[in-house]
């Protein structure tokens, strides 16, 4: 007999939903402060076009390939498509409408969609990367999140993920990688500095989404039991402890404990908690808060030695931190806690290898999928602007839009499609 539909439970699920779904712009102004000023509206703008072209995808056929039948633990079925089936009574085994699971789903794949975003910023053009946005949710979140959460194999062969370490973090992560090396690097990557520029937007978004992340965790026991007030608390206390861990490795490396490094270390321990908030004591969730941030710290200061221009370090902060995050459940999942599993320090080293298998499988996965993925879209159109447009920033080219305008140097469209800056002599003439 099915459950019946919890007020409760109802009335959590839709603020947490919500609390979700604020988590994508609250990504736009975090990565819009990281980037010039010239990219602020485009850097944005991609992550509000995951408002509508995920959610569009999964509405119509992402859904039901996640969550709708199974087919070999690979993928799920049609029963969904368009929403059919997708109404008012509970989802099996749970005490809120279906409906409403398919909208708390849905701000899943729309911010996820929306991190890859951050290794293409500044070059990649807004059309291919819509195209790209609405092709990857199907593709590449849908097919995770099934194997995850909808029946697939990692979920039958015991992985443990609490709210999307698999479809969510490394996905994000690993695509970011595959992304950043098929569009290629900024022009004059490793020869000038590309700082941020507002770290107070960095700060507040990075703020934001601390604050959604306690819906994106806390709504993933979908009620108001244990299971979702015990990833409530971890999704404060392991942010705090990177915050704090990052402190001491910012003062050691350089004496100066920066707003970037903050706002950096509270995603890192969101991220690495989100796997395993519902699964870890709150003294492990604290350990797994210093854990995570020392090889993220080490990996996000290493990468601009690179020539791999993964512009706002996806692969170190949800990517790394993700893998972390799943791995540590393994570890340290104590079923006292969860009711559900054991880890091996608690007596189950088959949990263990478990998650070590989702940490092998999804990033691979992932990542050549995205690599094939933007290789296939680059045959159809341009992936990236011409260098001409991409010194004169992509917020004019993409949106005809500035982020500061002030009222001077005027723009002034001339003759055979180019431009003239009358007050950025550097830029004159740039093509559009």
């Amino acid at each position: 007999m099915s459950p019946e539909i919890n007020a409760g439970d109802t009335a959590w699920m839709l603020a947490a939903t919500a609390l979700v779904l604020l988590m994508t712009p609250a990504l736009g102004l975090f990565y819009a402060g990281l980037v010039r000023s010239k990219n602020t509206l485009n850097t944005f703008m991609m992550c509000v076009a995951a408002l509508a072209v995920s959610t569009i995808t999964w509405a119509t056929i992402g859904y039901s390939l996640a969550f709708g039948g199974d087919s070999n633990g690979i993928i799920g079925g049609f029963d969904h498509v368009f929403l059919q089936g997708v109404d008012f009574l509970p989802r099996e085994g749970l005490t809120i409408p279906h409906l409403l699971f398919f909208a708390f789903q849905a701000t899943f794949c729309i911010i996820t969609t929306a991190l890859v975003s951050g290794a293409v910023v500044e070059r990649m053009r807004f059309g291919p990367f819509l195209l790209f946005s609405a092709l990857w949710s199907v593709l590449v979140y849908a097919v995770l999140a099934h194997w995850a959460f909808g029946g697939g194999w990692l979920q039958e062969q015991g992985t443990l993920d609490f709210a999307g370490g698999v479809p969510v973090e490394m996905a994000s992560g690993f695509s970011a990688l595959a992304a950043a090396l098929v569009v290629g690097a900024r022009r004059d990557y490793g020869r000038q500095a590309f700082l941020p520029h507002n770290a107070v937007y960095v700060l507040l978004g990075a703020g934001l989404l601390w604050f959604g992340w306690f819906g994106f965790n806390g709504g993933s026991g979908f009620s108001v039991g244990n299971a979702g007030i015990l990833g409530f608390v971890n999704t404060l206390l392991t942010p705090a402890c990177a915050l704090a861990t990052w402190f001491v490795l910012d003062a050691l490396r350089s004496r100066h404990v920066t707003a970037i490094g903050a706002a950096t270390a509270i995603i890192v321990g969101c991220v690495a908690i989100t796997p395993a908030a519902g699964f870890i004591s709150p003294g492990w969730a604290m350990a797994l808060g210093v854990v995570a941030a020392l090889p993220c710290y080490a990996v996000i200061m290493w990468r601009p030695r690179t020539r791999v221009d993964e512009t706002l370090d996806v692969l170190g902060a949800h990517g790394l931190a993700g893998l972390i995050g799943i791995v540590f459940i393994g570890l340290v999942a104590n079923a006292s806690w969860n009711g559900v599993a054991d880890g091996a320090l608690y007596g189950d080293w088959g949990q263990l290898g478990s998650q070590l298998v989702a940490a092998g499988a999804a990033p691979v996965y992932a990542f050549v999928m995205t690599f094939l993925l933007l290789k296939a879209i680059g045959l159809v159109m341009p992936l990236r602007a011409t260098p001409e447009q991409e010194a004169m920033g992509l917020d004019i080219v993409a949106h005809g839009e500035e982020a500061y305008a002030t009222g001077e140097g005027a723009i002034l469209v001339v003759h055979d499609g180019a431009v003239e800056f009358e007050d950025e002599p550097e830029q004159e003439k740039a093509l559009v």
